[in-house]
């Protein structure tokens, strides 16, 4: 029997085997998955932001997508993960507030999927599947077993993939 885990805004997840990972709200932010199918281990990072403040005001690593990611792919692999195994798929990164005149607000979903797409390339990590814009929130559940994602919105149905 699989166990499912909550991965809460700006806190990350890692399961193997038939346990499943789940995320609720991504509207702007951005549900970051990471699969090594040969071990069959998954982790799951939820981000908010593109980037650590240079102010040393982050505090919470899974917060950013410059920091969550790489501590994901280390978590990954301190219990038997491969880099070169490793695929991803992302969700969200969504413009949830039409604010005329703020670009740092308005668009902080378009900004949270430039970090993570940039953060993912610079470590040589595939993103093989998204769902990411538009202006709706998503759920994203993510299977450790085969990498599938479900992705149910309100009003936009679901998907896996």
């Amino acid at each position: 029997m699989s166990n499912m885990a909550t991965v809460g805004i700006a806190e990350m997840g890692v399961v193997k085997g038939d346990d499943k990972l789940i995320t609720y709200a991504l509207g702007s932010c951005i549900g970051v998955c990471i699969h090594d199918k040969n071990s069959k281990i998954a982790g799951m990072v939820h981000i908010m932001l593109p980037t650590v403040p240079t102010d040393g005001s982050g505090k919470s690593v899974c917060r950013y997508a410059d920091s969550g990611i790489p501590a994901l792919v280390k978590k990954m692999e301190s219990i038997g993960a491969v880099r070169r195994s490793m695929t991803a798929k992302i969700a969200g990164g969504a413009k949830m507030f039409n604010i005329p005149g703020d670009s740092v607000v308005g668009n902080i979903g378009e900004r949270n999927l430039e970090a993570v797409k940039k953060t993912l390339a610079e470590m040589r990590i595939p993103i093989i599947g998204q769902d990411v814009g538009s202006d709706y929130a998503r759920t994203m559940t993510f299977n450790a077993d085969d990498g599938m994602v479900t992705i149910k919105a309100f009003s936009k149905g679901t998907s896996t993939w």
